[in-house]
């Protein structure tokens, strides 16, 4: 156990730049809350529904984080700050990191798999600070999602989505191949589509103006030299 906590400790002190040491990482609402939600997890797969419950509300009151006891979580999930929501049929993979203000929340169960509302983030995934993953939906591996997204699909592997509701962009071969990129979508280097097309159609509204411009000065010239 003491080395399955140290392996966990070094993998959030490996994605995290503001962490300096284990003990640091220990006091991590994001450590406590996934520690809290182990003991609620065995309480509820054992029908302790009451007690699962008890130990979930106890778990959000001290660290702003809300675990569903049913969630199934994978090794290593590393929740950077708080105020983030994992629903009931929620399921995560290993090393995925979750940051500030996220929702893993359900749609009703009539609209994807019978008794699975909730989504399913495999190994890798990045979810951005905001963003909200909705319904029966699957995120594939090393999936990237920015913040303030919204996603009601399913993301591909290696896939980068923006937006809302958010769409893939394209995402450079050596980026897709680094191991961890904290928080997940640089925005130098990511654009949004539909962002990217209305800044095209604002320069050449622009553009268009000029063009005017020039043209009624050039009127106003030639009037001139007329009257002249």
């Amino acid at each position: 156990m003491l080395t399955a906590l140290i392996s966990y400790l070094d993998s959030v002190k490996a994605r995290d730049p503001a962490a300096r040491s284990r003990w640091e990482v220990l006091l991590y609402p994001g450590v406590w809350a996934l520690g809290m939600h182990r003991i609620a997890n065995f309480l509820y797969r054992g029908e302790l529904f009451l007690f699962a419950r008890v130990v979930n509300h106890l778990a959000r009151m001290f660290t702003a984080i809300d675990i569903h006891p049913g969630a199934t979580i994978g090794r290593h999930l590393f929740i950077d700050h708080g105020f983030t929501v994992i629903g009931e049929t929620a399921e995560i993979g290993d090393d995925v990191t979750i940051y500030q203000c996220v929702t893993l929340g359900g749609t009703n169960p009539a609209n994807g798999i019978p008794g699975k509302r909730h989504p399913t983030l495999q190994d890798g995934c990045i979810v951005g600070s905001g963003a909200q993953i909705l319904g029966p939906i699957e995120v594939g591996k090393r999936a990237r999602i920015g913040a303030n997204a919204v996603v009601t699909r399913d993301v591909a592997e290696g896939a980068t989505m923006v937006g809302i509701p958010a769409r893939a962009v394209p995402v450079a071969a050596e980026n897709y191949a680094q191991d961890f990129l904290p928080y997940g979508t640089p925005c130098s280097e990511k654009f949004d589509p539909q962002t990217k097309q209305i800044d095209f159609l604002r320069c050449e509204l622009q553009a268009m103006q000029k063009r005017l411009d020039a043209l009624d000065q050039a009127a106003d010239d030639e009037q001139k030299e007329r009257r002249a």
